[in-house]
Formats: structure tokens, sequence, C-alpha cells
């Protein structure tokens, strides 16, 4: 038999620890945490090692996984690319603040479900800035939060929801103020199917305030099935364009509105504004005053009463339905 050199028996024993060892990978976070007294985006993003930025926190948790704050201060702007969710339960205020573009942009797979919760999104009065703008994902739930100062240009919108496929949008307890440019359809929400995408929004105790437009929903930019908002028991005020606009045009996809136990007051323009083909609003229950003009349906727009409203003292005319359901 023969014996191993002391040349081949050193590089054997060199060769041993190389075999044998594991591969080594980065390990994500089930929860990840940010700070900005601790944080450090070098950290892991675990409890006793912080992160200081959402978006260092979000590339080093696990799909699906939770982002939270341990104290108040400014997070920076964040790209979300998969199912996450972001949440601050009491900590202080946690800020999102955009001087430059998007506050937070969403580019999630078809299946992803996204959580915002207690954030405050300011854009610093920002030129065609966008608090929220959404492309691509299952759902958006949006709970408990701030969006403000995305004004001016051309584009300025508090959340803008450009779905290219079939997805769903989740608004409570949240007030949008001071967004929008000085002209055009945008402002508070816009809901604007893209190609062939289809918007199935619910929104709940939302306060939409001094935007340009309060709420646009616009069919003019798909041909698919295009935008279905429930809006009930919110606020929209002071606009200096129209409360509610549900607009588009002939070939392209409808923008249907359900108002429910809501007040449109005090807007410029119109308490609400339905425009075009396939523009359709139904009104249960809510109270339209003190707007330039109370409700106005052009170019075959329809508004449908169930006769449970208040429509009165507008500084214009206070307009009417135009037909009516029986409520049940």
């Amino acid at each position: 038999m023969s014996k191993l050199t002391p040349s081949l028996a050193a590089l054997a024993i060199t060769l041993v620890p190389v075999l044998h060892a594991a591969p080594a990978h980065a390990t994500l976070n089930n929860r990840s945490w940010v700070s900005t007294l601790n944080g450090n985006d070098a950290n892991t993003c675990v409890i006793t090692a912080p992160c200081q930025t959402f978006q260092r926190a979000h590339d080093q948790t696990v799909a699906g996984g939770t982002v939270s704050v341990l104290n108040a201060g400014s997070y920076g702007t964040l790209a979300i690319s998969k199912a996450i969710n972001i949440t601050n339960d009491g900590s202080g205020e946690a800020g999102i603040s955009s001087g430059v573009s998007v506050g937070i942009d969403v580019t999630a797979g078809s299946g992803d479900i996204i959580s915002l919760r207690g954030l405050v999104i300011d854009g610093l009065g920002s030129i065609d800035g966008i608090g929220i703008e959404f492309f691509s994902g299952s759902a958006l739930h949006i709970q408990n939060c701030v969006i403000r100062n995305f004004a001016g240009g051309n584009n300025g919108a508090g959340i803008v929801f450009l779905p290219s496929g079939n997805s769903q949008l989740f608004v409570s307890d949240t007030i949008i103020f001071n967004n929008g440019a000085n002209s055009g359809a945008n402002g508070g929400i816009n809901i604007v199917p893209a190609t062939h995408g289809t918007a199935n929004v619910v929104l709940d105790r939302v306060q939409m305030e001094n935007n340009v437009n309060g709420l646009v929903v616009n069919g003019q930019f798909a041909t698919g099935v295009g935008a279905h908002v429930i809006l009930r028991d919110s606020v929209i005020s002071a606009n200096v364009g129209n409360g509610v606009w549900s607009l588009t045009s002939g070939g392209h996809a409808p923008a249907f509105v359900l108002v429910e136990r809501s007040s449109l007051v005090n807007n410029s323009q119109n308490g609400i504004l339905a425009n075009g083909p396939g523009a359709t609003v139904l009104l249960k229950e809510s109270t339209i005053t003190r707007n330039g003009a109370g409700v106005s349906t052009v170019n075959s727009g329809q508004l449908i009463s169930y006769g449970t409203n208040t429509n009165n003292n507008n500084i214009g005319a206070e307009g009417t339905a135009t037909s009516f359901l029986s409520a049940f």
C-alpha cells in the first residue's frame, strides 16, 4: 500500500475544513426593526441591532414579514417589491419625507399583500410628488396614516393607485390633505386602472381635505373592467376642485363609485361630478352642502340616488340625480 507523502498529507489536512464547511447565506428576518436613535443600515435589523431606514429593513425581511418602528423619527423613502407589513403601533410619529418624488412606491408580485400602518408621509411641498404610488400587487392596506403636502406641478397626489392587473386597495382611519397639482384630475386619492387593470377599492373613515380634488376615479387609461370604489363614513371637504369625480370616456373602462354615509362639504366646484359614459355614482345616506355646486352629470354620466340624502344650501345649483333606487 502506498503512503501519503508529507506534502500530500498537508494538502489533505488543508482541504478537510473546506470540504465540510457549510456555504454562507444571508439570513433574512421574519421581523425587522428601525430606529433613529441607535439604528444603522450596516446592522442586521434585529431588535438589538436595528436599522436606520425602512428601505434597508424591507430588504432585510422575508416576503410576508414585518418591519416595526422603535421610536419616532424620519425613515426615508421606500420602494416595496414584495409582500411586507410596515407597522408603527404607538412609538410616535414615524415619518417618510420626500421633497423629490414618491414617498412609497409599490411594484410587487401578483399575489403579494402589502400593509402600511401608523405612518406620516410628507411631501414637504414637493413638485409632482406622490405620497403612495401603486403599480402592482394583490392588495394594499393603508390604516391610520397621514399623507400630506404632495402639491404642485402636474401630477401631485396623496395616493395614486395604477394597477395593470386585478388589485385591491383598502384605506381606513386616514387623513389626506394638501395634495394635488394646480389643475387636472389629481388630488387626494386617484384611482386610475391602467391597460386592462381592475381596481377594487374600499375607503372607510377617510378624510380628504384641502386637496385639488378629493377622490378621482378615472377609467380613461384602461379598457377592462375598470374601477369599483366604495366610500363610506368619510369626509371630503375644502378641496379646490371636486369632492368626488368619476371620469371616463367612450371605449374606455367604467368608473363606478358608491358613496355611503359620507359628507361632501365646502368643495369649490362640485360635491360630486359624474363625467362620461360609464361614469356612475350611487349615493346613499350622505350630505352634500356648501359646495360650488351640489351634484352634476355631464357627457352621459350617471348619478343614482337611493333617496336618502341631503343635498341643499350649495352655493350654485343643487343638481339632481339622473335616476333613483328604492332603499331596502
